[in-house]
């Protein structure tokens, strides 16, 4: 590695972190004005404050907008070395424009390996703290409105609730039924479940269960019941918004296998998410590609026009990335190509404005 490299390395990440700190301390101000009262009305303390809440929304944030980040650092360093005539030095010296390229696919390798291991084994379990402090003193506690749940909770085995109190953690009109195949193995149905965190377990309350065996059929009826099932309070009792922010990968994909195997209705939020982490490691070296090569040639109107350009393409990459997502989560688009599609068509760009970069 030479010293040029080096130099734009050391300019890349620099850049890279500065632009960070300075966003997320105008990020940090604006969320603390905007919050101050229900802290305060809430009796926040300012330890939690800090170190519940602050602590884990800055790293959140700052892994969520990375590539975009990285984007803009490109273009503002980059932007000046072709000001100052440096990138031109650098050509004519016999310096191809893709070995330039080197050290800020280097940096962006360094970027994205470190975003990843963030944003799928570090900060899913500081979001649980994070998210935990909202919901106590934020007035974001979850309610679950759910009614008529339906839920496969083992290989042939289905529950039934016609509603579910997360407060107490009780569901009302609760059924079971387990199948070989298609045909009904039994049926337990009772009029209240609760789940006793002492002994965590289930107890089902006034229940009544029919077991059929070919013609036979045994009826037996009690007043409490004791059991483990196949699911746990904290399925109801959390905003399923919220969950995905909290598993770790190897989590997210036995969560999605469990979702899968429910029917749920939501499993493509979950996927979408899983995708991302992969996607979003990807969309580091593609916006690096095409700050490099929009950036580096010197023009009239310099930095400005260059980071003018670098924050409409942003925004443009933000926008099509909502709009995929919203058509995979609401139609039926393939929740992989909606995440993908952003990626695949700036990549297309990229190749444009290689072309017209200068050689």
């Amino acid at each position: 590695m030479k010293k040029l490299d080096l130099y734009i390395i050391r300019k890349f990440l620099g850049t890279f972190f500065f632009c960070l700190l300075l966003i997320l301390c105008i990020v940090v101000v604006f969320d603390i004005s905007e919050r101050l009262e229900k802290f305060i009305e809430n009796d926040a303390p300012v330890s939690a404050i800090i170190f519940d809440y602050y602590m884990n929304f800055i790293p959140y944030f700052a892994n969520v907008f990375s590539p975009l980040f990285t984007f803009i650092s490109v273009i503002f360093f980059t932007s000046k070395m072709a000001y100052d005539s440096e990138i031109i030095a650098i050509l004519s010296t016999g310096i191809s424009f893709k070995r330039f390229l080197y050290p800020y696919f280097v940096s962006a390798c360094i970027i994205a390996v470190f975003s990843f291991v963030l944003g799928g084994f570090i900060i899913p379990n500081a979001n649980q703290k994070r998210i935990l402090f909202q919901e106590q003193y934020m007035g974001k506690k979850y309610s679950n409105k759910e009614s008529n749940i339906h839920r496969q909770i083992a290989p042939g085995v289905f529950i039934y609730m016609s509603s579910y109190s997360a407060a107490t953690n009780t569901g009302y009109d609760f059924s079971i039924e387990e199948f070989v195949g298609d045909t009904l193995k039994s049926k337990l149905i009772s009029s209240r479940i609760a789940w006793n965190k002492e002994k965590e377990k289930w107890v089902i309350t006034n229940w009544k269960l029919r077991e059929l065996d070919g013609d036979k059929e045994q009826y037996t009826v009690g007043k409490q019941l004791d059991t483990l099932l196949g699911f746990v309070p904290s399925e109801f009792s959390k905003d399923p918004s919220k969950i995905k922010e909290q598993l770790t990968l190897p989590e997210l994909e036995e969560y999605i296998d469990r979702m899968k195997l429910r029917g749920s209705s939501n499993v493509v939020e979950f996927q979408i998410e899983k995708y991302k982490m992969l996607a979003n490691t990807f969309a580091t070296f593609i916006l690096t590609f095409i700050g490099v090569s929009i950036s580096s040639r010197k023009i009239r109107g310099g930095m400005g026009f260059h980071l003018g350009l670098g924050l409409l393409l942003s925004f443009s990459y933000i926008l099509f990335m909502q709009f995929s997502t919203v058509f995979a989560t609401n139609g039926d688009m393939n929740p992989l190509l909606a995440v993908w599609i952003p990626n695949i068509l700036f990549s297309v760009i990229a190749l444009f404005v290689y072309k017209t970069a200068p050689k």
